[in-house]
């Protein structure tokens, strides 16, 4: 069995489906066992891209009534990879790295670990060493197989460019401009050496933080084949831990990252068991 069907059985079974000929999933789809969790931002003209991209654009192609007497709307969009709520695949910041389309599911649909740390996060902070071993000194280790995703409070200030970034500047010289919490790349080299996570995830524009010119963490992660979520929203709705992650990105062959639609379901029973 692979890792993510067993997370997924294990899953299952915590939300009251017992696993036989006739499994019911209602209880898991229909809200019954839990709650979906957006995590995910809207694609819009508000969406929050990196200074130096092009942001989201959508292009009406029809909208109204046909001759033929029936209604018809369509649409042509345009948007950079890493863009409001995004994927980076491996390949972004590591030559030879995975591309988007051939990520594991195993590495996008698996239980989620909150690392909150948004009552002390400041615009440059860097989530260190010790605020993963405070949530395993809460908790328990960080369970292999893990989506570990940090909560620093910044998905408050979404959309505001100013307060999320740091900078209402577009073009390159915004770039030296933002402040935004991220991960310090000794913490990145911990969770990669010390633990085995499937993905990591934060609710800034960059794992790394605003400042970063080296972009370690991205370099770290990558490296070892571990994808990173960006802008991801909502994460006061899900608890620390006990919550499963399904992250979906648009299939795009050959493509260093894309949009991505991530949501949470946080079981009504007992915490889930890692």
């Amino acid at each position: 069995m692979s890792r993510s069907l067993f997370y997924v059985v294990v899953f299952i079974s915590l939300v009251g489906c017992h696993m036989s000929d006739s499994t019911d999933f209602s209880n898991v789809f229909d809200g019954s066992g839990g709650n979906w969790v957006d995590l995910s931002y809207a694609y819009s003209e508000e969406a929050i891209y990196w200074p130096t991209a092009d942001g989201f654009q959508i292009d009406e192609v029809a909208y109204g009534e046909t001759e033929a007497g029936y209604f018809y709307s369509a649409y042509n969009i345009s948007t950079a990879e890493h863009g409001g709520t995004h994927i980076d695949a491996p390949i972004h910041f590591f030559r030879g790295g995975t591309t988007v389309e051939k990520i594991s599911l195993d590495r996008l649909i698996a239980p989620a670990v909150v690392v909150d740390v948004s009552d002390h996060a400041t615009p440059d902070y860097l989530i260190s060493v010790n605020d993963l071993k405070a949530w395993e000194s809460r908790h328990m280790r960080i369970p292999n197989g893990s989506i570990v995703i940090f909560n620093t409070g910044w998905g408050d200030r979404w959309p505001n460019r100013l307060g999320y970034l740091g900078t209402d500047l577009e073009g390159p010289d915004a770039v030296s401009e933002l402040h935004f919490p991220g991960i310090d790349p000794e913490a990145a080299r911990w969770l990669v050496n010390h633990r085995t996570i499937s993905a990591v995830g934060i609710d800034t524009p960059s794992i790394d933080y605003g400042q970063s010119n080296s972009f370690g963490s991205h370099l770290i992660f990558y490296s070892s084949n571990i994808p990173g979520f960006e802008n991801v929203a909502n994460l006061d709705s899900i608890p620390e831990f006990g919550s499963f992650i399904v992250a979906l990105p648009m299939k795009i062959a050959g493509g260093s990252g894309g949009p991505l639609r991530i949501v949470a379901f946080v079981p009504s029973s007992s915490p889930m068991i890692y």
